[in-house]
């Protein structure tokens, strides 16, 4: 039997957007406090509460306007001629997923234009969203300085994500990430494609780095999470060192 989802539906004129809580009571607990946008102060108005825990969540006021607002959202598929870089990560079919188009200027490189659609909740909405200011104000970023904004700095902007919401900032990362290698191979720039495969840690159960990096960024931060959710070096304890290694290294990356 399926638990019941405690939802909040937003709606915004284009059609409703549902944002679900999905986690269980630890979970929930786990996501925390939501920046508000002024730190130590309580925001007045709950935006998600579970009915069965009473947990609440809250989204800062910028989080908000990016939903309620997004910027350069493309609800059609743009003329492509007028962009020279294409990125697409995950699967409408699995609910997750996100396009970006972008126009840089061969000459500088700066990105002038961006527009993005997804498939995906309302932080992933608000998280690219801002992205999408971030690297095209002040006359547009260079590519190669845009490749190294974080998912961090992202939420910096925004006044802060749950936790459990920080994938949603990752999923923006790695769809412009895919359209600057789209952007470097039309360009004939073959040494700037970035090359990200993944990597066996644990042979015996064949558990990857990106295993644990998605393990980390849905909230198992230290080796006993991350093992309760992948099982990984149970029986290899001689890999331990490395698990840990890359828990830490992740946690850096994502949460700072």
């Amino acid at each position: 039997m399926t638990m019941p989802e405690e939802r909040k539906q937003f709606k915004t004129a284009a059609q409703p957007v549902d944002v679900v809580n999905q986690f269980t009571p630890t979970q929930t607990s786990a996501v925390a406090s939501v920046a508000t946008g002024r730190a130590g102060e309580k925001p007045e108005q709950i935006d998600v509460v579970n009915q069965f825990t009473g947990e609440k969540w809250y989204y800062s006021d910028i989080v908000k306007e990016h939903f309620f607002n997004p910027r350069n959202l493309m609800l059609e598929d743009p003329d492509e001629a007028q962009y020279n870089a294409v990125g697409m990560v995950g699967s409408p079919a699995c609910g997750d997923m996100m396009k970006m188009w972008l126009r840089i200027d061969p000459e500088t490189e700066r990105i002038q234009d961006l527009k993005w659609r997804t498939f995906g909740c309302a932080s992933a909405i608000a998280a690219t969203s801002m992205f999408s200011v971030m690297i095209t104000e002040n006359g547009g970023m260079p590519i190669a300085e845009a490749l190294k904004v974080r998912p961090q700095d992202i939420m910096v902007r925004l006044g802060g994500l749950p936790n459990r919401k920080i994938h949603c900032s990752v999923l923006t990362d790695k769809a412009f990430r895919k359209a600057a290698n789209d952007y470097f191979h039309r360009t004939g720039q073959h040494g700037r494609v970035i090359v990200e495969g993944a990597r066996v840690v644990d042979s015996k159960l064949n558990i990857t780095d990106h295993d644990i990096e998605e393990a980390v960024l849905e909230g198992a931060t230290d080796l006993d999470a991350v093992q309760r959710k992948l099982k990984v070096g149970v029986g290899s304890p001689e890999i331990i060192a490395e698990v840990e290694q890359l828990i830490r290294f992740y946690k850096e990356k994502y949460y700072g």
